[in-house]
């Protein structure tokens, strides 16, 4: 008779808890310091926005049962709880994330007091690394913002976006021009700013990605839309080139490395929607992105790749009349859900990254595996 706690002990050896020994939570790494030789050059954090299992599911099994994201063999759970709610927003889950520290829902680079904390990508800038973002939502939105802003609430777009000239940030690309420019709060024109500095910033909207090399003696924004840009399935298809074109760049800035954040933002957006469709294709999107990634990571070993998600959305569930490639959906929220939610990792230290954690232990492990002291 098999014992039935074997189903339970293959779940659990999926994300590296075989050990039969309690799990211990704790907001700092409960590892070992990473040698010098093992420690990342490259970090590229990719986070879809609203991806739990169940989106990563509806993608797989409306892919003819393959996604890159199977290519990683270290996973983990993070726990998405921000400071005060147990459902997160993607304000607080990101800020998570950048600084370390749970915080209110709406917070951006801020904790539950409101003072500004050091994100990782100022971190990862103090130290030479050179840092951009690629997203496909305005690039002062909530999880963007946490990484270069710190401001007690996620919709204050203007005062986001005056933080980006004062940034250093590299690279970046996403929708949002009207914080940039005809501001309503002042009469500043942040991308004027920003060309006097020595940034290229483009913003002709119908100029495509693709034929756009940045020098990469200037650091370069691509504004690619007056506000949030086209879903993917209705006529975006800028993410992928510009994550490429980021990577090139970025590789280019810095001897010392680079520090990369991909946000899939609109994964969320259909959740919020309740439409399949949108989910599935957003999803699969933000797949065929990690695979690229994945490849360029396989070609420069010290590129370390951190896969997750700040939260679910939706409630989305598959049903038993789903057959593959055909699914049948439901959700039972407009909203977010409280789910436990994978973390997937390739690379120098990739290991520590399994288990079950807070989403604050994001930071920590990078940290502690850059050998970058709090």
């Amino acid at each position: 008779m098999k014992s039935p706690l074997l189903p339970l002990l293959a779940i659990l050896s999926l994300i590296g808890l075989t050990q039969c020994h309690p799990v211990r939570v704790a907001q700092g790494p409960a590892h070992p310091q990473t040698s010098i030789q093992e420690r990342p050059t490259n970090i590229i954090l990719m986070i879809g926005d609203g991806m739990g299992i169940s989106q990563i599911t509806a993608g797989l099994y409306s892919n003819d049962n393959r996604l890159q994201l199977e290519r990683f063999k270290h996973i983990g759970l993070h726990k998405s709880h921000a400071f005060n709610k147990l459902v997160t927003d993607s304000a607080a889950g990101a800020t998570a994330f950048s600084c370390g520290k749970k915080t209110y829902n709406y917070a951006v680079g801020v904790d539950a007091d409101t003072i500004p904390c050091k994100t990782i990508m100022e971190e990862a800038k103090e130290r030479g690394l050179a840092t951009g973002m690629v997203v496909s939502s305005t690039i002062v939105h909530a999880t963007p913002a946490a990484f270069i802003a710190h401001n007690e609430y996620r919709k204050n777009y203007e005062a986001i976006a005056a933080e980006f000239p004062g940034s250093g940030i590299d690279f970046f690309v996403g929708g949002g021009l009207k914080f940039f420019q005809n501001r309503e709060s002042d009469s500043r024109d942040l991308c004027a700013e920003m060309r006097s500095s020595g940034y290229v910033i483009q913003d002709h909207f119908h100029d495509n990605i693709d034929q756009i090399v940045p020098a990469p003696n200037k650091p370069f924004g691509f504004l690619t839309a007056n506000e949030d840009p086209l879903p993917f399935e209705r006529g975006r298809s800028y993410l992928l080139p510009a994550t490429l074109a980021g990577i090139d760049h970025l590789q280019h800035r810095s001897e010392h490395g680079f520090f990369l954040m991909v946000e899939g933002s609109q994964i969320d957006w259909g959740g919020h929607a309740n439409e399949s469709a949108y989910i599935i294709s957003e999803m699969l999107e933000f797949d065929k992105i990690i695979g690229k990634v994945l490849d360029f990571a396989e070609n420069n070993p010290g590129t370390l790749v951190i896969v997750t998600a700040d939260h679910e959305t939706g409630g989305y569930s598959i049903l038993e009349s789903s057959s593959m490639n055909a699914l049948q959906t439901a959700f039972t929220t407009i909203g977010h859900t409280a789910d436990l939610i994978p973390v997937f990792a390739y690379g120098p230290g990739a290991e520590t990254f399994q288990g079950i954690y807070e989403n604050t232990a994001l930071y920590d492990k990078i940290m502690n595996l850059m050998g970058w002291s709090k």
